[in-house]
Parts: structure tokens; sequence; C-alpha cells
């Protein structure tokens, strides 16, 4: 994928975090952003690693995953061009809680802590605009939550397959299909409930015909 002048202008150019901001605001994020491109499988930080960076996806996808003590790893998100990642940086924690790996070629636009600090004491308005897109984004966020929180669970996940597969799923005749594989463990994670649960409640979706397994894919029927 190569990084072509066009690209690099228009790397910070659509992406939430920075809505609203005037042309020399975003020109000096621009200037100020570190342009890379990642190989599918590589890691883009580690869990445990400092949080000292934010990265901004322009093209790719990437999987963020979670080990837990007994060496269990969970996928907890699913990350795409226009997202960002390490937002941990900007709440002052002290380490990444999940590892960010590559599932395809990925190209990001990224952030040291010490380079966006300055940013933001050279263009006090470059904060005040990333804390209200954040304050907005968070308030959207508990919203959903909320309306999650009193669905019946077969319901509940399959709101989350469905996001997940109109975010990155692909078309296909009778739906859209999840070409990663999500284990039961991973889908129990996202959805907020225990294993056994989602099992049962995979079921149930699949005899209703609203998911289809698909070896290792996943179709998702419209409701």
């Amino acid at each position: 994928m190569p990084v072509t002048g066009t690209a690099t202008q228009l790397c910070l150019g659509h992406v939430w975090l920075f809505e609203g901001l005037g042309p020399q605001d975003l020109q000096a994020l621009i200037g100020a952003a570190v342009k890379k491109v990642y190989s599918p499988g590589q890691a883009i930080f580690a869990q445990a690693d400092p949080a000292d960076r934010m990265f901004l996806l322009k093209a790719g996808r990437v999987r963020l995953s979670k080990v837990l003590e007994n060496g269990t790893e969970f996928t907890l998100d699913i990350r795409k061009a226009g997202d960002f990642l390490g937002e941990n940086m900007l709440s002052g924690e002290g380490t990444y809680p999940v590892t960010a790996w590559c599932m395809e070629e990925t190209f990001t636009c990224g952030f040291t802590k010490e380079k966006f600090e300055g940013l933001v004491l050279d263009h006090p308005a470059i904060g005040l605009r990333v804390m209200k897109n954040l304050s907005t984004r968070i308030s959207s966020l508990s919203t959903r939550l909320e309306s999650m929180s009193l669905t019946h669970l077969g319901a509940r996940l399959y709101q989350v397959l469905r996001s997940m597969a109109l975010e990155h799923g692909v078309k296909s005749q009778d739906g859209l299909v999840i070409e990663f594989p999500l284990t039961h463990e991973d889908l129990a994670f996202l959805v907020g409930a225990h294993r056994v649960s989602v099992t049962r409640a995979l079921k149930e979706l699949k005899k209703a015909g609203s998911v289809v397994r698909q070896k290792r894919h996943l179709l998702v029927r419209s409701a």
C-alpha cells in the first residue's frame, strides 16, 4: 500500500475525533502525524506496553485482543478505517490494556504523547475539540449500552453481530458475511454475558435463520 502525498494530506481530515477543526489546526495535526504501514499479523502495540502513542486508522482493519492471567486470549473489538487506537494515551493510563493486531495491511497516522501535548499547547482549539468529540462519543456509547442492557440476550447478540457485519462484513445474496473467526468466548465479551449463555443464544439465532455458520465464517441475515 503506497503512502502517497494525497493519502498523507487526507490522513486526519475525516476522523470523528477531529471533526469540526479549522483548516489551520487540521494542517498542524497533519504536519505532526507520523505515517506508517503495517503488515498483516503485525502488532501496532502490545498489551502492557507504555500507552504513549495514539494511532488513527486511514486504511486496513485491526483486532483488539486481551490475554487474561490464565493465558486465554479474547477479541474485544475490531477497528476499521476512520477509527483510532491507543485512546488510553488521552486518559493518562500507564499501559495499553490490549494488543492491536493488524488483520490486513494497515496504514496509520500516529502521535506520540509528547508531540500531541505540544500541539494542544500551541493550538488550544485542538484540545477543546477533542474533548467535545470524545464527550459526544461517550454519551452515544452509554445510550447504546443502556438500550442493550434491557434487551433479551438473543436480540443483543444479533445486534452485535449485525453491527459488526455492517462495519466489516462482505455482501452476499443472503446477507452479510463476517469473514474472520469469532469464538464463543469473543462473543461473550462483546455482549457482556457468560459463554454458555451466548452459545445457547447463538443456537437460537441459527435455528431462526438469522445467523448461518459457513465453516469459520458467519452469515448475518437482515432482521
